[in-house]
């Protein structure tokens, strides 16, 4: 099922063995958009563990809240306490990590709400997964790449995590025994060795209202 002229159907290119056929409600998508002043939107973040992701979204959340712009953060550890739960981190178990994170931003957009997706998520391949989803459902996304230097970045390791992989106590983890496929060409990149927090927001804040504001 490919989306429609109001861009509200989300459910196009999943396998469908059961015919299932998708409910449309009687509130659009721009019935949300009108009430809440701005569209939805996945700004999806991705770099390397320690990279600034989480602390980038968290304020980035915050500041579109200030400017009564509603706002989610998916953070992809806590998603691994409910809707990821069980799910490892091999590459297939990965993928599919970031597929479900996917969705989840995808209807939270469909609401009317900036998604704001901070994930590892690895390889090309399934950022580009979701990103074509949302291309099929007409929901912008902006995929930010947080770009730090490894050295940079297990510097930090406030997980004490590169630690555990460096001493071979935790294995496949990302820039270290397990690969991080940078993007080609996303939309924004952020070095948060090279700004502050507050000026890494101040960048990405002013692409994202200006993308929502586009209703």
């Amino acid at each position: 099922m490919r989306a429609g002229k109001n861009g509200n159907r989300i459910m196009g290119g999943v396998t469908n063995p059961h015919n299932v056929v998708w409910s449309q409600g009687l509130v659009q998508r721009a019935d949300r958009s009108r009430v809440l002043k701005h569209r939805g939107l996945t700004v999806w973040m991705t770099g390397l563990p320690a990279s600034g992701k989480s602390t980038v979204g968290m304020l980035l959340e915050r500041r579109l809240l200030e400017r009564g712009m509603l706002s989610y953060r998916v953070d992809g550890d806590n998603l691994r306490h409910g809707l990821n739960a069980g799910l490892g981190f091999t590459a297939q178990e990965r993928a599919e990590n970031v597929r479900r994170a996917g969705e989840a931003c995808l209807l939270l957009a469909d609401a009317g709400v900036i998604a704001i997706a901070c994930l590892v998520s690895p390889y090309i391949r399934d950022r580009a997964a979701v990103r074509a989803r949302h291309d099929e459902s007409q929901v912008p996304f902006l995929e930010v790449f947080v770009d730090v230097p490894v050295s940079v970045a297990e510097s930090r390791d406030p997980k004490g995590h590169y630690k555990k992989a460096r001493a071979g106590t935790m294995t496949g983890f990302t820039g270290v025994d397990d690969p991080y496929e940078a993007p080609a060409a996303p939309e924004i990149v952020i070095r948060t060795h090279e700004r502050s927090p507050d000026e890494c927001v101040d960048l990405l804040a002013a692409r994202v209202v200006a993308a929502a504001l586009e209703c």
